[in-house]
């Protein structure tokens, strides 16, 4: 799940970077990168991934 919401930030991030959009002084083509990156980062960590060891 978490590597589907990274593939969407960098999408967005494409789409910004290629129309030269910002989003206010907060969002912009780093920060989704970046978000992007701790979101793939979280997905290989196994966070989210829906395993259980619990019964």
């Amino acid at each position: 799940m978490l590597a589907l919401v990274a593939a969407l930030l960098f999408v967005l991030a494409l789409i910004f970077q290629l129309a030269g959009v910002a989003i206010g002084s907060v969002v912009t083509v780093t920060t989704l990168t970046l978000v992007g990156l701790i979101a793939v980062a979280l997905h290989l960590a196994g966070v989210g991934a829906g395993w259980s060891l619990k019964k």
